[in-house]
């Protein structure tokens, strides 16, 4: 497997492949990525490791992203609640946004990164975030008020099956199963 798995053992790798929806080259490779950013810390015990949030933000699979600091908070395990992410963290978000992984896998990663407040809820509130992260927050390409409120009012007309004013997740979930364009879209390719 060359000098790209030498610190990961195959045990490992096989464990992290019945864990994940990534392949064995799949993984090497999330290795390899995963160590060039630790670059400039000890890379002896990468696997645990914990990397700051702002490393990743900067990888360009992710720097284009306009939810990029959403992703790397909600997949991080951090207990300061900081983004930082270790090599596992890496792997949940690579499989989570892998190719092979199910509809109801991205589709629950897609609820929670769009959950700004995370209240287990989608409010206007956060379709506001949603609509600003996706059009651009400035004053260009920021949608004016009235516009906003108009389309925060047809996402809910649309989507809010129960007519409470937020999107839960079984709601979002069968908008996303009408969206044959988000299971091959919802994807981070290293």
């Amino acid at each position: 497997m060359g000098n790209s798995s030498s610190h990961l053992s195959k045990q490992l790798i096989n464990e992290y492949q019945e864990l994940t929806y990534l392949t064995k080259q799949e993984i090497i490779l999330a290795y390899k990525r995963f160590s060039e950013v630790a670059q400039k810390d000890n890379r002896s015990n990468i696997e645990s490791l914990r990397i700051p949030k702002e490393r990743f933000l900067n990888l360009p699979e992710l720097k284009a992203n306009p939810f990029n600091d959403r992703i790397c908070t909600v997949f991080s395990t951090s207990e300061q609640e900081d983004g930082s992410m270790s090599f596992e963290d890496f792997l949940d978000m690579l499989s989570a946004f892998s190719e092979s992984a199910t509809l109801e896998v991205k589709s629950h990663y897609a609820f929670r990164i769009f959950d700004f407040d995370g209240d287990g809820a989608l409010n206007e509130s956060d379709l506001e975030h949603l609509v600003n992260k996706l059009t651009g927050d400035k004053d260009d390409t920021k949608l004016s008020n009235s516009e906003m409120r108009q389309l925060i009012a047809n996402i809910l007309e649309e989507s809010d099956i129960d007519k409470d004013g937020t999107i839960n997740h079984s709601e979002f979930q069968h908008v996303i199963s009408r969206s044959p364009d988000f299971i091959s879209s919802f994807k981070i390719m290293l």
